[in-house]
């Protein structure tokens, strides 16, 4: 330990005091490398500037250099901030403002440079003493409010100016321009991002605290870089948005061209982020000179200012294009890999940072700049609605206030006079009155202080409510952001490619609404919505699906692309299926056999089938049920998440008894009321809660008398009460249909023989389909011939329960309705374009509104006026 021990003198007395020399070397260690962590090289988590920057900002501020001014030399700025702020070499602060002002290195430049900045091919800009600069409009968003007492100053190196700890930004500066430096036992390496994609994600946080990062990842897709390029591959880019550490891949954009000589071209249109073009040049010249790669005649930089990045490669003639390509993505920088180390200062200490982390605190620290921001404008306020209020008072009192200050012998008699007149006012409030100028004491005047001193109340009022409201301080944050992302957001310059193991197919599918239709005989088939056009009521309809003589279409309606079908079978089965899945076909071709796709039994087929737009979201799995009902009127309750694991040989769904078979299955959950209607013209309404829930493969409740011999369930259909503007709609075998108010259905209890739905006669013919309809929606009805036609819901007619209804659609004497669907209205592109509409008939007479043979019910307690004729 002797050893260890070197002698230090004091100044005072030359006294020898032993120190330790390694813990002394420690020490000293730790004080640099922590003042290179904190003042050098990392970022604020808070304005995502380091000292450097924001000095040089705070700089331009202080001489006024803002965007609409002229430039200044940028020696002026560089003496200015060494001079005050930052004493360190003059090359440091320069090098730093070229940055800020280099567009290919910035993604939104902070300084708007005048002269030579550099470029992109690796040459230095010109020396300070040639280049001018000023303030980008952005950059003002950047230190706006900063003389509101918004953030913290400190003393500069020599304590004889102060300078701020950080920049009460609006801007999520550190996300969208990122970061680079190297400290003492740490780095940092932050991407750059899109302003509008950043913005769009602190919204949404602020909207829902407990986002979580892969929902963030919908509104902050990835890095977008100022060069371009394109990203390749976002599992790295993943995982450095949920731990702060990962990596992207970056490619050039290149393009062939053919030549008139008929020689191809690769030309590089963007470089990655960061690379040298004419370096690049060298690289690809050295390695065709070394023969690494082969088939590359001549490559030119033809790269310029007003037409941004070309490199122009000739290729051999016996060259392949995509080979050469892919040989420069393997052994050039056309291909480049970023570290993403997402490490910043975050309440003075170096912290690894994921997005939700670097976007929460961006919040924060807006939250508190806000609270800042207000309580120094109450402030303000309040001292000058005081000074206002001590006006008013003069003015009230003027002759008494002259008086008083003409019988005073100096200023100082005078505010103690004021103050011990007895008008209520204060040393502040009399000093201002001793100061107030002649021209104020006129009546126009006197107008002016009293509408100035009401507006200040207001505005009192106001910064008071926000104070206490912190709702109302995030909805400021909400407005302000926005409006930053409205002045300077734009498009995203880097595109993203997926790796073939990073996307599944239902990505690359595009999501769209399609008719899907399933045939007697079991063919299956889907078809863009778009084919099947919009008629009027009491059309002849288009021909649809072609089946054969003895087969036609009996299942018809529409989903989304990327949605899952449950398909259940009569025999109570259940199978899953992909829409995308479903082989696509013209409107009138037959479809593919649905045997070859689900593994049906030979005996069994479709008769049910659900649309789920996401089995693996639990919410709405575990919120919702599946309610199964037979011919017979049997209805079985059972909960959705029994049916979220898809098998390849399907599940047992409900137990059906003999003679029995599967009609309708339906999505409901518990403030849902069932309507189960029968062919001779009855239906029921419950609530869904009547039906206790039970676990798959059950065999159920009875849902609905029916008398089996001569009668059967036609439908079932989910009402729920919520929703006021639907109504139920009722079509019979021979064409005719109705709209009729969910009201008009009284609740009963499960199990009873219901009330009239519809007139059954012969002209009418029995109940074939019930559903629940809006105004908005179109109904697609097909018939056994195959003949299809699509109407607006809202050209039905709204009858009573009693009533025949209208004719819907004019079909053969041997032909009936098949299957009927209704098909959301989500633009005008499906609106009927009348120049390409073939065989449009006009609507029928109002005298096909046909009204019941008879006034009577044989239903239990019907009054005459529930069975009167609407027409």
């Amino acid at each position: 330990m002797e050893d260890n021990l070197q002698p230090q003198e004091t100044q005072d007395n030359n006294r020898i005091i032993p120190v330790n020399i390694e813990e002394q070397m420690k020490t000293a260690y730790i004080d640099y490398s922590m003042s290179v962590i904190v003042g050098r090289a990392l970022p604020d988590v808070r304005d995502g500037f380091k000292p450097v920057h924001r000095r040089i900002l705070h700089a331009m501020n202080e001489l006024g250099m803002y965007h609409n001014k002229p430039h200044k030399k940028s020696a002026r700025i560089v003496g200015e901030v060494l001079g005050k702020y930052h004493p360190h070499g003059d090359s440091s602060v320069y090098d730093a403002m070229v940055r800020m002002a280099q567009e290919w290195s910035m993604r939104y430049t902070i300084i708007d440079g005048q002269g030579n900045f550099g470029n992109q091919d690796g040459d230095g800009p010109a020396a300070m003493r040639y280049t001018e600069a000023r303030m980008e409009k952005i950059t003002e968003y950047m230190l706006q409010d900063i003389d509101k007492e918004t953030v913290d100053f400190q003393l500069n190196f020599d304590d004889s100016l102060e300078e701020p700890t950080v920049m009460p930004t609006r801007v999520p500066q550190l996300l969208v321009n990122g970061s680079s430096g190297i400290a003492v036992g740490m780095a940092t390496n932050m991407m750059p991002h899109n302003l509008s994609e950043v913005i769009d994600g602190c919204l949404a946080y602020i909207d829902n605290r407990e986002i979580t990062i892969e929902e963030l990842m919908q509104y902050v897709k990835a890095p977008d870089f100022p060069t371009g390029g394109v990203i390749y591959g976002m599992e790295g880019i993943k995982a450095g948005y949920n731990t702060g550490r990962g990596r992207v891949v970056l490619r050039g954009k290149m393009q062939v061209e053919t030549k008139a000589s008929g020689r191809e071209q690769i030309i590089v249109t963007e470089v990655p982020y960061q690379v040298n073009r004419d370096a690049l040049c060298d690289r690809i010249g050295q390695l065709v000179t070394d023969k690494t790669i082969e088939g590359i005649a001549h490559i030119n930089n033809e790269s310029n200012k007003k037409e941004g990045t070309r490199i122009v490669m000739d290729l051999k003639r016996d060259a392949v294009a995509n080979v050469v390509i892919n040989q420069l993505f393997k052994y050039t920088e056309l291909q480049t890999s970023y570290g993403i180390n997402n490490v910043a200062l975050a309440k003075g200490r170096p912290k690894i940072l994921n997005l939700k982390d670097l976007i929460s605190e961006f919040i924060e620290f807006r939250h508190e700049v806000v609270v800042r921001r207000t309580q120094f404008e109450l402030r303000e306020a309040q001292k000058k609605a005081h000074i206002l209020q001590g006006y008013l008072i003069a003015l009230d009192h003027l002759d008494e206030v002259i008086a008083l200050i003409r019988a005073s012998a100096t200023p100082e008699v005078a505010r103690e006079g004021l103050i011990n007149a007895g008008w209520g006012l204060d040393e502040i409030q009399a000093r201002a009155i001793l100061e107030l100028r002649l021209q104020r004491l006129t009546g126009m005047e006197r107008d002016k202080i009293k509408a100035e001193f009401d507006e200040l109340m207001k505005l009192i009022n106001y910064l008071q409510e926000l104070l206490a409201d912190e709702g109302k301080r995030y909805e400021v944050i909400k407005t302000e952001l926005q409006e930053v992302k409205d002045k300077f957001g734009d498009a995203r310059k880097t595109e993203i490619s997926y790796l073939d193991n990073e996307v599944s197919i239902k990505d690359l599918i595009k999501e769209e609404d399609v008719v899907i239709t399933i045939s007697h005989l079991g063919y299956i088939k889907r078809t863009s919505a778009t084919e099947f056009r919009s008629q009027k009521r009491g059309g002849r309809g288009a021909r649809g699906a072609a089946t054969r003589d003895e087969d036609f279409v009996e299942h018809l309606f529409v989903a989304s692309t990327h949605h899952t079908m449950l398909f259940f079978t009569e025999k109570g089965r259940c199978y899953w299926l992909n829409v995308y899945q479903i082989p696509e076909g013209e409107k009138t071709g037959k479809g593919r056999a649905i045997q070859n796709m689900l593994q049906l039994s030979p005996d069994d087929k479709i008769r049910a089938i659900i649309d789920i737009p996401d089995l693996q979201d639990s919410d709405y799995v575990n919120s919702h049920d599946i309610i199964l009902c037979t011919k017979q009127g049997t209805i079985m309750r059972t909960a959705l998440v029994n049916f979220s694991r898809p098998r390849t040989t399907g599940v047992n769904a409900i137990t059906i008894v003999e003679g029995d078979q599967l009609l309708e299955a339906r999505l409901a959950d518990e403030n849902t009321e069932m309507m189960m209607a029968i062919a001779s013209g009855r239906s029921i309404r419950f609530p869904v809660v009547k039906v206790r829930r039970s676990g798959r493969g059950a065999i159920g409740v009875r849902g609905i008398d029916v008398d089996e011999t001569q009668d059967e369930v036609i439908g079932m259909i989910c009402v729920n009460p919520s929703t006021p503007d639907r109504t139920v709609l009722v079509v019979s075998e021979k064409g005719f249909g109705k709209r009729t108010s969910v009201e008009e259905y009284r609740i009963t209890n499960r199990g009873g023989k219901g009330v009239k739905t519809i007139s059954v006669t012969e002209k009418t013919g029995k109940l074939v389909g019930l559903l629940d309809v809006a105004d908005q929606e179109d109904l697609i009805i097909t018939c056994k011939s195959g003949i299809t036609i699509r109407m607006k819901v809202a050209d039905i007619r709204e009858l009573g329960r009693a009533a025949q209804g209208v004719k819907l659609i004019r079909i053969d004497e041997k032909d009936k309705i098949a299957a009927i669907t209704r098909v959301d209205v989500q633009d005008e592109d499906e609106v009927l374009d009348e120049a390409t509409v073939a065989e449009v008939v006009a609507d029928i007479p109002e005298a096909d509104v046909v009204a019941p043979d008879n006034a009577t019910e044989t239903e239990e307690g019907a009054s005459n006026e529930e069975q009167g004729v609407q027409s």
